[in-house]
């Protein structure tokens, strides 16, 4: 992007309905590139990731006639913004036009000669629809679709509905009508048979969805009765009937379940994903933080040497990006590496070595340190028992890249056998303080289904986090299950009193994601 043509214009983004999947590309690369964000109560976290985190961030929402700020000083606060020469996003729930306000925060600013682009969303109306099985058109249904709010400006002296218009659209779909639905369902049934399919959708497009249907005649009471609240959706029409047979979000296996993940958030992306994928709520609850090593000259001597190792084992994707780091920031590449050979724990760690155009020579079957010392007994670059003898030609070099907090098990066993061992701190893990509030809400009120743990750090630092007390009251939650990733996190969770209700039989997210999808289905 040219920054020139960026500063001090105003974007009105469309954030789309939640599914951070639906919002567009030109929003996401608006938003990385920001220098003040102004956004919605309907913007979900998830969607506030994408944002750039140097950016100035305001909210501005309204829910349930609380307003965090009046729209007048919204229009005032995104002219002043851009008068500074800044890019500024402002982020609204669906789509800006559509019962959005966005035409009047666009004209205020295009009446003072400041610069608008407007960038379409999902509107609530297609996401509620689609993720609830309800097609809003079909050939033998409905060949017109309406949208139409139930919340209009209080200060009109009446309302400019017209019901008996809307009533012979095919489909009709309401914004904002919760409190309304009841006066609403008798507007129309003046003009509809009482037993109009209607369907009632809640945080659309949201792990957190949820559907209630009846008819025009019933339809308020059965919402009511569920204690459905805004934000929501009402769809009026005969292909509400189509629900049993396309209702594809709600069936998902993971659909409904709360996930905690306790990953460092800059790792969390995957896990959190193909959770999300099968219909998990997940929040996360980041233990630990990735930082560089406290002295970073050890790392940078052995990037320099790389080629006098014999083998270089790496036991994370933190090792990998920390080592190949240094070595590129120094110039190097694949060539410093020599005749090198590479052993590595887990698929990840592969994969992520592949990224970078390696192949790695040895990922043992098993994803746990121990099982790369069998395995190279067996290729006989080990011997196959302990002694302290030296070799006659000088003992296999090997280059363990790891943590701070990684087990000295790996290099007593490869002492032991002869290797000669040069361990380097390649990253730190530490304590994560922010980011908890969600969880820990969700934890204490006992919502949660599930905690994944993948590393024995994740579970000491979430058992430090939380505390004695508040450990004792998220364990006793019924409904709670704790998995693991492997038999190391598993030992650790088991002397921190953390019962381990499963342990991915793959030690990787994989495996970890095949666990928590067969205990809690069923």
């Amino acid at each position: 992007m040219d920054s020139e043509t960026l500063h001090g214009w105003v974007y009105l983004v469309g954030a789309g309905p939640g599914d951070p999947g639906l919002m567009t590309l030109r929003g996401r690369e608006l938003l990385s590139c920001c220098e003040v964000l102004v956004y919605d109560a309907l913007v979900t976290p998830e969607i506030l990731a994408f944002c750039n985190p140097d950016a100035e961030k305001i909210y501005a929402g309204k829910r349930g006639g609380q307003h965090a700020m009046e729209q007048d000083a919204i229009n005032e606060l995104l002219a002043k913004k851009a008068g500074e020469g800044k890019r500024v996003v402002r982020l609204k729930g669906g789509d800006p036009y559509l019962f959005g306000r966005g035409a009047e925060e666009a004209l205020y600013l295009v009446e003072r000669g400041i610069g608008v682009e407007v960038i379409p969303g999902v509107t609530a109306a297609l996401a509620a629809s689609t993720y609830a099985g309800i097609p809003l058109t079909h050939r033998e249904y409905a060949s017109a679709v309406a949208f139409a709010t139930g919340h209009e400006d209080p200060t009109k002296p009446e309302s400019a509905i017209d019901w008996e218009a809307l009533a012979k659209v095919g489909t009709l779909c309401l914004y904002m009508g919760v409190k309304q639905l009841g006066q609403i369902a008798r507007q129309l049934m003046r003009h509809l048979d009482p037993a109009t399919p209607v369907a009632v959708i809640e945080q659309a497009g949201t792990p957190r969805q949820r559907t209630v249907s009846g008819t025009l005649k019933t339809i308020a009471d059965i919402a009511e009765a569920a204690g459905v609240k805004a934000p929501a959706l009402t769809i009026v029409g005969r292909t509400v009937e189509l629900r049993g047979k396309l209702n594809f979000f709600e069936q998902r296996p993971l659909f409904g379940r709360r996930i905690v993940i306790t990953r460092a958030r800059a790792q969390a992306s995957t896990l959190a994903s193909v959770l999300a994928a099968l219909g998990a709520d997940v929040i996360q609850f980041p233990t630990i933080r990735i930082e560089p090593p406290t002295d970073r000259k050890s790392l940078e001597a052995v990037a320099k040497h790389l080629a006098d190792f014999d083998w270089l084992i790496l036991t994370s994707v933190n090792g990998v990006d920390a080592l190949f780091g240094e070595m590129e920031r120094q110039g190097g590449d694949a060539r410093s590496l020599g005749k090198v050979r590479i052993a590595a724990i887990g698929s990840v760690t592969a994969a992520r070595l592949a990224e970078r155009g390696l192949q790695a020579d040895l990922v043992p079957k098993k994803f746990v340190a121990e099982e790369i010392v069998a395995e190279l007994q067996e290729r006989g670059v080990l011997r196959k028992i302990f002694s302290a003898a030296p070799y006659e030609s000088g003992g296999p070099r090997f280059l363990l890249a790891r943590g701070d907090l990684a087990r000295s098990h790996l290099p007593e066993q490869l002492r032991a056998l002869g290797a000669d061992v040069t361990e380097v701190v390649a990253y730190r893990t530490v304590l994560e303080t922010e980011g908890q509030e969600e969880g820990r809400q969700a934890l204490l009120e006992g919502r949660v289904d599930a905690i994944t743990f993948t590393s024995s750090s994740t579970v000491r630092h979430f058992v430090s986090l939380l505390g004695d007390a508040a450990m004792a009251r998220v364990l006793a939650s019924p409904r709670l299950h704790c998995f693991s990733i492997g038999p190391i996190t598993s030992a650790t969770m088991r002397e921190l009193g953390v019962p381990v209700a499963g342990e991915a039989e793959e030690h990787d997210i994989a495996g970890l994601v095949n666990m928590v999808n067969r205990t809690l289905t069923k």
